[in-house]
């Protein structure tokens, strides 16, 4: 059993390259790191919080800021995406990690609800749920649209509308 001890973290500019090598083996491919290259240069990030191990990025969760349009309302709402941790270091709770600290930092700045695409098995886990998510419109619906109130819910229903960068690198 390893006695390493998980640290978690806001990213820094130095930990860029590392997150994007973790992207690219989690996904195989380059289009997560392609997206979170683009939400940064679009300036949509709100939190990006990485787990590191050993000295070494082990995961990485990141937050961008999406709007749900309610009547001629916009409310501010997050979109999770992505989340990735090494291949070697899945399932052993650190995307878990992450997101419940992703939250609890999100919730003390008065962050008010959540958006993810992905599997229901696992984001149910961490409290998201189908239902918060129906009376929404998202580019995205469908079986893997979930969402989480982390305050007050946005109580209405309305579009929710994403950066650029998710059209751009989808």
């Amino acid at each position: 059993m390893s006695t390493s001890t998980l640290l978690l973290h806001e990213e820094a500019a130095a930990d860029w390259r590392a997150i994007d090598r973790l992207h690219e083996a989690a996904f195989n491919g380059r289009t997560e790191s392609d997206l979170v290259q683009a939400l940064r240069r679009e300036r949509a990030v709100v939190l990006s919080l990485v787990a590191e191990e050993d000295g070494r990025i082990a995961g990485h969760a990141l937050y961008s800021r999406v709007t749900i349009e309610i009547g001629s309302e916009s409310v501010p709402a997050l979109a999770l995406a992505p989340l990735a941790v090494a291949p070697e270091r899945q399932r052993r709770g650190i995307g878990s990690r992450l997101v419940r600290e992703a939250h609890r930092r999100l919730a003390a700045q008065g962050e008010g609800m959540v958006f993810v695409v992905g599997d229901p098995a696992y984001y149910e886990r961490l409290g998201f749920s189908k239902a918060a998510a129906r009376p929404f419109q998202t580019p995205y619906d469908g079986p893997h649209v979930m969402a989480l109130a982390l305050n007050r819910g946005v109580s209405a229903s309305g579009v929710v509308r994403y950066p650029a960068a998710f059209a751009e690198v989808g």
